[in-house]
């Protein structure tokens, strides 16, 4: 990902915000899609990381990454501080490396 792209994608993302702003003004939505915007952005994060965890540019890998990011998602389900799931997911994607022989 370039940050050409990185830039784009967050212009789109203001006018899209700016955009509804102008459209609904001070109106209030109706509830059930007041709930469904609140969960634009965790998807928007979930499809980067799972993105990011089994590819590896045009193809579809499965390696360290998807057992890091699987015991971080295990560690953030059973509500452990943020750095916590940082740090084993980390050092799940090392030792697997490690033990895999992959550096």
């Amino acid at each position: 990902m370039t940050w050409t792209l990185v830039a784009l994608l967050a212009a789109a993302a203001y006018a899209c915000k700016v955009t509804g702003m102008v459209l609904v003004g001070g109106r209030r939505m109706p509830p059930v899609l007041d709930r469904c915007l609140a969960l634009v952005p965790a998807a928007l994060i979930a499809a980067l990381v799972v993105k990011d965890t089994f590819s590896t540019g045009d193809q579809l890998v499965l390696d360290a990454r998807a057992a890091g990011v699987g015991v971080a998602a295990i560690a953030a389900w059973r509500r452990a501080p943020l750095i916590v799931v940082i740090v084993l997911g980390a050092a799940v994607t090392a030792l697997v490396r490690r033990v895999a022989g992959g550096g």
